[in-house]
This record gives C-alpha cells, structure tokens and sequence, in this order.
C-alpha cells in the first residue's frame, strides 16, 4: 500500500505541476476503502495566493485523473487548500525561501536540549554534523541553534498578527 501510494503522490505532483501549481504537502487518512486525499497546494509561479477558485479547478482537474489513473476506490475524498497562513515548510527549498521569517519547529522529543517546539526567525538550512541538513533559528534571546531535520516533526510558519 504504501509503495502504491508513493507512485500515486509522484504522479500527483506531476500533474499538479501541469496544471500551474506545486504540492506543498500531502496527507493520506481514512481507510483504504475510503480514503481521505488533502492536498495544500500553491501557484507555481508564485504570483499571487491560492483562490477557493484555484482549489475547485484543481479539485476537478484531479478527480477524473485520481479516478482512471491513479486507481482510486469509487468512494474517496479529495480535499485541495492553499498552504494557509502557517504554511508548512516540507521541502528544502522552502527554508531559503522564508529565511528571516518567524517559524515554528516540533520534534517527538526535546530539540537542542530544550523543547519539544522550539520558534524563532528561520536563518535557512545548514549542514549538520552528519552530513544532513539542520534547520538554522535565531531563537527570542538571539541564540543561534541549528536543529537537524531528521529530528524534526514539523516545521511551519508562524503568523506574525499586526496590532495597529
């Protein structure tokens, strides 16, 4: 099941690629007899945010190919949203582009010796120790702490509400 599902969300980015958008994030649920199919997706081309539009076009664009293509069950849910305010991060290329904005890390279990969820401005990705990459923050205080991707859970952004 779950190679099958790997060559269906490859297949799903390339044509999502074709319809003018990326995948941001994937997330399968519900039962193999009914499965749940969330996609967060985001123009291509970066021009402007994603519309309910935007989702309804690609919602209807994927239906007919999930269906004759991807081998979909006649009974499955299909749910197409933009990235949201607290966007995740989930490719590399995401820590480039939000470096300086304010983000929110979590872990299973304690990041850097401190917490579970550690949020701060976002200083891109660095190379770990190891050789993989690490997310680098400047935590409230000012400390730089690198956190290395294989021990992150989750990464976002964090919405910065204007008080004016």
């Amino acid at each position: 099941m779950a190679a099958r599902r790997d060559t269906t969300s490859n297949r799903l980015e390339e044509r999502l690629s074709s319809l003018g958008y990326d995948l941001v994030q994937l997330e399968w649920a519900g039962s193999p007899r009914r499965p749940v199919v969330r996609l967060r997706i985001e123009r291509s081309a970066l021009d402007r945010p994603v519309s309910v539009g935007d989702c309804a076009s690609v919602s209807r664009s994927l239906e007919a190919w999930l269906e004759a293509e991807a081998g979909m069950p006649d009974r499955y849910v299909l749910e197409v949203s933009s990235p949201g305010l607290d966007r995740p991060l989930t490719k590399g290329r995401d820590f480039d582009r939000f470096r300086g904005r304010l983000v929110a890390v979590k872990g299973r279990d304690l990041l850097c010796g401190r917490a579970s969820r550690l949020e701060g401005e976002l200083l891109g990705l660095a190379a770990a120790d190891n050789g993989s990459a690490a997310i680098r923050l400047r935590l409230s205080g000012g400390e730089q702490v690198e956190v290395p991707r294989s021990q992150v859970e989750a990464a976002h952004l964090v919405h910065e509400w204007r008080t004016s």
